[in-house]
């Protein structure tokens, strides 16, 4: 009898072994082409990554890859987290990231007290894309990395900069010279006691808008773009809303989406507006899908969240989401460490992994086939004239969210099945163990 289970564990470890190796020869590349690579938009894209790793290995980086997926330029600030990026109009390139730097190089004030050896310079910085020189820059410092992290900055045709700063919870504008032309408070005008407030969010309080530890992140404020009539679009996250802020008055003129509402937006990143048609793209970062609504009625006119309802086919925390001029769609796929291009059909038709590198990417830009476009481009198609996929719900979706935190410490290709499968080898190897020490011990 024990000889029987001695034979059964040992055929059980190789059964297992040799599924492994299968699941390993047979893993298909993170991003899988299954719409017509034709259908690309031409043109280089750039891509920001918010760090390596697990979490706190700060060394993020900011990357053009050409068509074949080959960098063609990087640009790696020291112990940084790096979020946004765009080609300006000289066509350097705006970098903006929260950097750590020795508690020597601090300013007094930031020196101690929630680090002894280091405080953070958040930056919004110019680089030269062929000397990797700073041409241009503007920095403030912070006690915190993790949420107060510089997420968004845009040149504006003024030559100005428009920041949105999580950490002080505020918009603001800089001019060349670095000094301050316009700023708004967060505090003033979203805080309890405000009219939006009254209005969106009454009876609940900031312990229910997350992180109101040391960091204070009540806002969580991740993005600040110009629209067409001079006013500002923000994304508040924490608020789980667009706001649009008339920068004459200071007056929130219109607010997209409603507080605690996830069936809207669940702490969404870089919405994209379509001006021409009144539209928003959200990445609908904690609801894993990009949804479009048409903001006047709030009805939803497009979504995407994959290929396919299986777990590895699931988009996992998407944080960007691009609509380009031919109809097609680019999505910073966050958790899955990809960048993808699907098609008006859903299809995708190009892609970008990090492989083993493990990166949280943040942002993703398309810049055209002669660098034409800017971040956001206007002659662009809605998505009520596009198809999307709809996958809601259901074990996979679960499943999505296990095997994306799995890929921070494990091959992409292993996935649940293959935790199952090394799970079995390891059982199977310890009731060999045991049995030989049985064996050994009555001999």
């Amino acid at each position: 009898m024990r000889r029987r289970r001695v034979l059964v564990l040992l055929s059980t470890f190789l059964l297992c072994a040799a599924a492994l190796g299968a699941l390993a020869v047979t893993a298909d590349d993170p991003v899988e082409i299954d719409g017509d690579e034709s259908e690309r938009y031409p043109g280089d894209t750039l891509i920001t990554v918010q760090s390596y790793g697990w979490f706190g290995n700060h060394n993020g980086d900011a990357f053009i890859v050409d068509e074949s997926g080959e960098r063609v330029w990087e640009y790696q600030p020291d112990d940084a987290t790096v979020f946004d990026a765009e080609i300006v109009g000289d066509g350097n390139v705006m970098v903006s990231y929260g950097q750590r730097i020795p508690a020597a190089d601090c300013p007094e004030a930031f020196r101690g007290g929630v680090a002894d050896d280091h405080c953070i310079r958040n930056v919004v910085e110019d680089v030269d894309r062929e000397t990797n020189e700073r041409v241009w820059s503007y920095t403030w410092y912070d006690h915190f990395m993790s949420y107060h992290e510089v997420h968004d900055a845009d040149r504006l045709d003024s030559g100005e900069t428009v920041i949105i700063d999580m950490g002080k919870h505020r918009t603001f504008i800089v001019d060349e010279s670095g000094e301050v032309t316009w700023e708004w408070s967060a505090t003033e005008h979203l805080d309890e006691g405000t009219e939006f407030w009254e209005a969106h969010v009454e009876g609940t309080s900031r312990e229910d808008h997350h992180y109101t530890g040391g960091s204070q992140d009540w806002t969580h404020m991740n993005d600040v773009d110009r629209l067409d009539n001079g006013n500002f679009l923000m994304s508040i996250r924490n608020f789980d809303v667009l706001i649009e802020v008339d920068p004459e008055t200071d007056d929130i003129v219109r607010v997209i989406g409603e507080p605690g509402n996830h069936s809207i937006m669940h702490e969404q990143h870089d919405p994209n507006y379509l001006e021409a048609h009144d539209h928003v793209i959200v990445s609908d970062s904690e609801n894993n899908r990009i949804v479009e609504y048409d903001v006047d009625t709030m009805e939803e006119v497009w979504r995407y969240e994959g290929t396919g309802p299986g777990s590895q086919e699931r988009l996992q925390w998407p944080r960007d989401a691009d609509r380009l001029p031919n109809g097609n769609t680019l999505i910073a796929d966050s958790r899955r460490f990809r960048v993808i291009e699907v098609n008006e059909t859903g299809s995708v038709v190009w892609g970008h992994d990090l492989g083993d590198e493990r990166g949280i990417i943040y942002d993703v830009d398309p810049l055209g086939p002669n660098r034409e476009l800017s971040e956001e481009p206007k002659a662009v198609p809605a998505g009520d004239e596009l198809d999307g996929t709809n996958y809601s719900g259901g074990v996979s979706e679960r499943a999505a969210f296990a095997e994306s935190w799995l890929g921070f410490v494990l091959p992409q290709w292993v996935g649940l099945p293959g935790v199952a499968v090394i799970a079995a080898m390891v059982a199977s190897l310890l009731g060999l163990v045991w049995e030989g020490i049985w064996l050994y011990r009555n001999e």
